[in-house]
């Protein structure tokens, strides 16, 4: 396929929705474009985002050791070189023929090798190669079409991963529709503890509807940027949004033959950068809880300029990941360990050694009139030709440009996410830029 085309990998609910006993098909995006690059042996070179994240520094320091992230996914092939010895026996609840380890499309095998593959072989180099990983095998709407699967199977991987020993659930799945059995199954989530991040999707340009599960107060919403340090055109916008990493032009396996990898675009691969780096700070703070290493995440990430403690960008949440900005630098504070960032309430999940005083409260005035740009940090480092940049590299002190005239957004403020929301808000042109080298990049 030419560059600039992308394929969709769906998942429908096909669920039992309260009161009624009728299944409701539902469609998830998870967009990643198919433009053949370099046979795996150069793959390294193409992870441009594991140097504009400093990667090499957080290694030296931690690399997920210790911590588990559960994939819910397509599936997950534990025979590539890059993830031989890092899969763990996870569950299959497609009621399809195969196995957690039976990837049907590649995408799930994707996944789990940005978040914790060792680039052996030249493949893929995780951004937390020392994370294990635990299967969950989903059906997607391709598959759904061609075979009878289990309607729950969603609530079920996601309960399972609940009551697993990992600490973080990542699901780069996307559907319209909500129901009462997956927001029982992501509350019961929440209630053991875990850390959940899941794309806000990929149809910014046909309909802008939230999707679910990222969309429940609950789960991290993640949106997808460039290696410029712009918000994805095709990432989706709203209230939904809790956080960014990056999403574009990222290097994927192409089909179930696993011979070559092409370049991908989507919220798919900004969830799973973001469970990485969740794992890279879980792992250097074993003793906290879910909610404070959310927390540092928000506080250390690249904020929009002029934006309040606990305001967020309907483009970009708390700002784009940068596990660097803490491992590296100390930046957040890991508060209250019973305190939920996302929600401002109280939870139930586990219990910290820790005694850090309590951040400051999720909610504060938003900013009025428009007269703040939804843009960050700017500046990125070029190549030796002058050409391309290569990455977002984030300073301490941050400097705002506003590369696309009139658009301007609101900071929103946090609430508690309820129901289906949209956002009528232009989309920004952004870009983050270095006003000090060596800062930490925009991971």
């Amino acid at each position: 396929m030419a560059a600039g085309t992308s394929w969709m990998w769906a998942r429908a609910s096909l669920r039992v929705l309260a009161f009624t006993v009728a299944l409701a098909g539902a469609c998830a995006a998870v967009l990643m474009g198919t433009v053949p690059v370099a046979v795996a042996a150069d793959m390294r070179s193409k992870q441009w985002y594991l140097d504009a994240m400093h990667a090499e520094e957080i290694w030296k320091k931690t690399t997920g050791e210790g911590i588990t992230v559960a994939v819910i996914d397509t599936g997950v092939n534990s025979s590539t070189p890059s993830l031989k010895g890092k899969v763990l026996k996870g569950l299959d609840t497609t009621g399809f023929k195969g196995e957690a380890t039976d990837d049907y499309s590649g995408h799930g095998t994707t996944m789990a090798e940005l978040i914790a593959g060792t680039g052996k072989g030249g493949g893929l180099k995780g951004l937390a190669p020392g994370a294990k990983i635990l299967p969950l095998r989903i059906s997607d709407t391709k598959l759904q079409n061609k075979e009878s699967v289990n309607a729950h199977d969603a609530e079920e991987a996601i309960r399972f991963a609940a009551d697993s020993d990992a600490r973080i659930i990542s699901m780069s799945f996307a559907s319209e529709f909500m129901t009462q059995q997956e927001i029982d199954a992501v509350k019961y989530a929440e209630s053991k503890g875990k850390l959940f991040f899941a794309g806000v999707g990929n149809k910014a340009k046909k309909g802008n509807k939230p999707q679910y599960p990222a969309n429940y107060p609950e789960v991290v919403g993640v949106a997808a940027t460039d290696r410029d340090g712009r918000v994805a055109d095709y990432s989706q916008h709203g209230d939904f949004v809790d956080i960014a990493a990056p999403g574009s032009d990222i290097p994927g396996w192409c089909d179930t033959t696993f011979t070559r990898y092409c370049g991908g675009n989507g919220t798919s691969s900004a969830t799973a950068l973001a469970s990485a780096s969740a794992a890279l700070i879980w792992s250097a703070h074993p003793d906290w809880t879910a909610n404070q290493v959310l927390r540092v995440m928000f506080e250390s990430a690249a904020r929009p300029e002029g934006s309040k403690e606990g305001t967020l960008s309907n483009y970009l949440g708390h700002g784009i990941v940068r596990p660097n900005a803490h491992i590296n630098r100390g930046l957040g504070t890991p508060g209250d360990p019973n305190l939920s960032p996302l929600t401002n309430k109280r939870t139930a999940g586990g219990s910290s050694a820790g005694s850090a005083a309590p951040s400051a409260p999720a909610a504060s005035e938003a900013l009025k009139g428009g007269s703040k740009s939804d843009a960050v940090v700017a500046g990125a480092s070029k190549t030796a030709d002058g050409g391309s940049q290569t990455g977002l590299i984030l300073g301490g002190a941050a400097v705002v440009a506003v590369l696309a005239a009139g658009a301007f957004v609101v900071i929103r403020k946090r609430t508690r996410r309820q129901g289906c929301r949209a956002s009528s808000e232009l989309h920004p042109t952004l870009s983050l830029a270095s006003s000090q080298p060596g800062g930490s990049q925009r991971n």
